[in-house]
This record gives C-alpha cells, sequence and structure tokens, in this order.
C-alpha cells in the first residue's frame, strides 16, 4: 500500500509498479456478441470471404473489444489493490494514446498487462500503461488509462 498525503489528504492504495494480467483466446463467439452489442458489423470483423481477398487474409476482432479487455484489467487492478471500504471509488477518466499495432484475429490467444505507471496526488489520479501481446509475443496494442479516485462522501451513504 502506497500513502501519498497532501492537501487533499488523498490516500491512494496503488502505487508506481503495481500490475495486473488478463489472457484469452479470441473466439468467434466473442468477435460476433460484441458486433451484436455494438452494431459494428464491418465486414473485416464479421466476413470471412470478403476479408480474404485483403492483406490480412482473414477476419479481425475489434479494436474497441481490445479496450473491453483493457477495462478488466483496471477492474482487475482495483479488485486486488483496493479496500471497498478504503473512502474512494476509482473512476476511469479515459484510455489515452491508443494505437492497434498489428491485426488480432480470431483464435489468437492476447495477455493484456496493465501497469500503473504514475501518480498524481494533487488531481487525485493513477495513469497507468496497459500493452497487449499476442501468443508470438508480439505487441499488437498499447494504451494509457487515467483513473480518478473520487472520494466517497459518507453523509450521502445516510
Amino acid at each position: 500500500m502506497s500513502t501519498l498525503s497532501d492537501a487533499t489528504e488523498t490516500v491512494f492504495r496503488v502505487k508506481p509498479g503495481d500490475t495486473v494480467s488478463f489472457s484469452k483466446t479470441i473466439g468467434e463467439s466473442d468477435v460476433y456478441l460484441f458486433a451484436g452489442i455494438t452494431g459494428d458489423f464491418a465486414y473485416n470483423h464479421v466476413d470471412e470471404e470478403r476479408m480474404r481477398a485483403t492483406p490480412y487474409g482473414r477476419r479481425i476482432a475489434h479494436g474497441a473489444l481490445l479496450v473491453g479487455f483493457m477495462s478488466n484489467c483496471s477492474t482487475r487492478l482495483v479488485d486486488t489493490f483496493t479496500d471497498t471500504g478504503d473512502g474512494f471509488t476509482p473512476v476511469s477518466l479515459g484510455y489515452d494514446g491508443i494505437r492497434f499495432l498489428k491485426p488480432v484475429f480470431i483464435g489468437d490467444t492476447i495477455t493484456v498487462t496493465y501497469r500503473v505507471a504514475a501518480i498524481d496526488p494533487e488531481r487525485q489520479r493513477s495513469t497507468s500503461e496497459i500493452a497487449i501481446v499476442n501468443q508470438h509475443g508480439e505487441t499488437v496494442t498499447v494504451a494509457r488509462h487515467i483513473m480518478k479516485w473520487v472520494r466517497n462522501d459518507p453523509a450521502a451513504a445516510r
């Protein structure tokens, strides 16, 4: 546990270097269910025949699906390193610098690694670096995540 105090009395339960990971094999059902939820039925995700004629040669997973796996890791970080009674609610302020460096294909196994890089006690924020690698060890996606640690109001819980 890392405690950083300033005028706002911010207490962080995470510290730079705290890391969580998540691995998953991307199934056809993942892609189709995500397409159904979002309405993104672009042919590069759902039309195998059409994708055979492209440089990719097959369907690729939605980039936004990968962002969802990043969110999985931010939740794992909170669940692993915080206590729900610690007086703060962590909320996502967003993902910056998302880059899809290589395609993720149906059948690929990805590992998302989420590492706290910095803490800003004045703004009550943590910044994390995210990397997604495939089963070949190739980095396919990178991003930064900013989380705000909002102080709970005990009076509001009554």
